[in-house]
């Protein structure tokens, strides 16, 4: 088969071009901008140059693009979406109803809700890891040299944390300016009554006409609208976007600050966090270059899941486990259909349980590093990209 991938800065592109070509596939990569616009008639010009060049048997991106589906509709060509990020808004776009489209979300409850609205376009897969790619990267940890000290001299700690805290610029929830009181209290504690609830999104159910028309007044002169192709609702957005960042944020202060009371703790992410003064913030690290060093020696890593992915197994833990790291994550529901809690990885519901497994593991290293040594064997057997294209392409071509 030969395929089309387009992309736009995103992750994992050489990795399912490896998978490609091991499946016996031909393949063109285009890195094109306009990907991401809803419309496009620059992009519309650049796909029909491109694919009057040659046959293509299907189309392929990460996450979804409504400009991309309409030239794959208009052309009859098979569209092959696989979703890794949540939110995504371009989902509740009206061309995921295309029927050149093949949407595989990574969130089984999202994929459910797509479902019963009977949309044939969209199917479930899990999120995949380019295994080879990291082992590569990884090589000899122990005699590598980077400032005069090994690699596994220079990542290792007891405890860290590779994310987004969602303050500065990515913190939504500020753009809110002068809330009534009554709308500020009343958000406060949906937010912390959502904080209580692993495992379940309801914060939407609880914005009432009134606390939207406080948040949208406290936009003003701008206002939350939903696109103008989309079906998403107003209160999709602010719970999704607004509301999921400043639940996380306030998670991932208070779990670092917590875990950094007693144990080392590293923190890489992009902005300054001077509010947790026992954690060493490192700053960000690259995709490829330097997160597998991170998770493969850090003696534990923690995942802190973005409530808008219900029910998922997040990229972070994927390739944390795709690393051979040892991965303590956030209750999610779908661990437990991949992978079993305490032999391929952890979990933990509450503040308290998380310090007791932290202690509890790194007083245990040998069965930390077997319960790492299952994650990875288990990503490496069943979860790589060969593995996955392979499930979504008979999936897709029969």
């Amino acid at each position: 088969m030969n395929i089309l991938i387009f992309t736009w800065k995103d992750l994992g592109i050489p990795d399912v071009c490896d998978a490609l070509e091991k499946l016996g596939c031909t393949y063109r990569c285009v890195s094109n901008e306009y990907l991401r616009e809803r419309v496009s008639p620059e992009f519309d010009k650049l796909f029909e140059e491109i694919y009057d060049e040659g046959y293509y048997d299907g189309v392929f991106t990460f996450n979804f693009s409504p400009v991309l589906s309409n030239n794959c509709n208009k052309r009859n060509v098979p569209y092959i979406a696989f979703v890794y990020d949540s939110p995504l808004v371009q989902l509740y776009s009206v061309s995921v109803i295309n029927p050149c489209n093949h949407i595989f979300l990574f969130d089984k409850i999202q994929y459910q809700e797509f479902a019963q609205a009977q949309i044939p376009t969209v199917r479930y897969a899990p999120l995949a890891v380019g295994t080879e790619r990291i082992a590569k990267r990884l090589g000899n940890l122990d005699e590598r040299e980077e400032n005069g000290k090994t690699v596994r001299e220079n990542y290792t700690c007891e405890v860290s944390f590779l994310g987004s805290m969602y303050n500065g610029k990515s913190d939504f929830f500020s753009r809110l300016k002068n809330l009534p009181p009554y709308a500020e209290g009343y958000l406060n504690a949906a937010m912390a009554a959502q904080k209580q609830v692993p495992g379940q999104w309801f914060i939407e159910e609880l914005l009432t006409p009134d606390i939207i028309n406080a948040m949208q007044n406290s936009l003003a002169p701008a206002r939350l609208l939903p696109n103008p192709d989309g079906v998403e609702t107003v209160s999709w957005l602010f719970a999704n976007i607004f509301l999921a960042r400043r639940i996380a944020a306030a998670e991932r202060k208070e779990l670092l600050g917590a875990v950094s009371e007693h144990f080392e703790t590293w923190l890489y992410t992009p902005s300054p966090t001077p509010e947790l003064p026992r954690v060493r913030n490192r700053g960000p690290v690259d995709y490829y270059q330097y997160m597998p060093f991170v998770f493969a020696c850090s003696r534990i890593n923690l995942n802190i899941t973005l409530r808008s992915i219900q029910s998922a197994i997040p990229l972070r833990a994927m390739d944390i486990l795709g690393a051979g790291g040892f991965l303590l994550s956030n209750y999610q529901a779908e661990f437990y259909d991949l992978f079993v809690p305490g032999e391929d990885m952890e979990i933990f519901y509450s503040q308290e349980e998380l310090l007791r497994k932290c202690e509890y593991y790194l007083k245990h290293d040998a069965l930390r590093r077997q319960i790492a040594a299952n994650g990875y064997g288990k990503v490496k057997e069943k979860h790589t990209f060969e593995v996955r294209l392979r499930e979504i392409f008979s999936v897709v071509f029969g």
